[in-house]
């Protein structure tokens, strides 16, 4: 395990207990939990997007924020759904943030997960072409993102411009010179890891896949997670991939850690179903003292695959106990699994 972050999912709430009761608690304290992160030794912060929830969405301004109060951390999402997106205009932002950040930014993107609203996406003003279903819509989204991400000129300029030109055909600006390459793929089964190695993207595994061959969730991951090795590979891309899994991890070391996640030691993975019949398996959750944490998670395939773990923090018990939480797991847990 080389690297180690956190994700927040950008919850608010007017609930019992809840330290982020409005959008404007949950903006600030991401802020604030990203710099206490970079402080403890932590490795990246990532923020989930969604629309139409009362969690994070436009992902730009808080990571631009965040690249202003920071001076190491990875800054990133998991994930924007390309279904939603301009991909013209979220170029533009995204080398923004990126130009802010120093080069610190990694997107993850993705096909989406399920909506709060029907086809939420038309309210955005997209709508797949004839024949095209809405997977394949953020795909091609994707594919224009990623082509003009790489900075070549495209545009033919005006004759008569407002401001001189540089010669040639124009690209957008600003442009972030290696971002392309810390683009990332939320992948939810091993066709679409292998697709996402294709275009030249880092894999994303989340706690949640399509189950696919009956298999334990961290087997099933681990499987995604060499596909989509192999084929990079194939593909001859001359990098190597970043791949990331996500996981639920509570290091028991205070009387509140117990009280707040002491009854999720036993946990299991959980097969459902999203988006209508397609069969998912979700990955159990991990709380124990640290040291059964740690022969615990040495019997997670798909981390020893992987070179970054992302942290799923409870955002609502407010930053200051969510920095507790990596904390806990930097010093007490990460060290003895080969982190640093």
């Amino acid at each position: 395990m080389k690297k180690i972050g956190f994700l927040s999912f950008g919850h608010w709430s007017e609930s019992p207990g809840s330290q982020t009761r409005s959008a404007s608690d949950t903006l600030l304290q991401s802020i604030d939990l990203a710099v206490a992160a970079e402080e403890l030794g932590a490795d990246g912060a990532y923020f989930r997007v969604h629309h139409f929830a009362r969690q994070l969405a436009s992902p730009f301004p808080l990571l631009a924020a965040i690249g202003a109060k920071t001076e190491r951390i990875e800054i990133g999402t998991g994930v924007i759904d390309m279904r939603y997106e301009n991909p013209m205009y979220m170029v533009e932002d995204a080398g923004s943030a990126d130009l802010i950040a120093g080069g610190r930014l990694q997107l993850g993107i993705s096909r989406g997960s399920p909506e709060q609203v029907v086809d939420g996406w038309r309210h955005f003003g997209y709508q797949p072409a004839e024949g095209e279903t809405d997977a394949e819509m953020a795909r091609r989204h994707t594919e224009v993102f990623l082509k003009v991400l790489e900075g070549e000129g495209f545009a033919r300029p005006n004759p008569r411009p407002m401001f001189p030109n540089p010669p040639g055909l124009l690209r957008l600006e600003p442009h972030s010179p290696g971002l392309r390459d810390r683009i990332w793929w939320g992948a939810g089964s091993n066709g679409t890891a292998v697709w996402a190695a294709e275009q030249g993207m880092n894999l994303m595994s989340s706690t949640l896949k399509f189950d696919e061959g009956g298999a334990p969730f961290h087997v099933q991951q681990a499987d995604q997670i060499r596909a989509f090795r192999k084929a990079w590979t194939e593909a001859g891309w001359e990098r190597e991939p970043r791949v990331s899994v996500s996981r639920s991890i509570f290091a028991i070391t205070t009387d509140l850690d117990d009280m707040y996640f002491g009854g999720d030691g036993e946990s299991s993975d959980q097969v459902g179903f999203i988006d209508g019949p397609n069969r998912a398996i979700f990955g159990r959750s991990y709380a124990a003292e640290p040291d059964v944490l740690v022969e615990q998670l040495a019997g997670d395939e798909a981390i020893a695959e992987a070179d970054t773990l992302l942290l799923t923090v409870p955002n609502q018990l407010g930053a200051e106990y969510c920095a507790h939480v990596i904390e806990n797991i930097l010093v007490h847990v990460a060290p003895a699994l080969g982190w640093r």
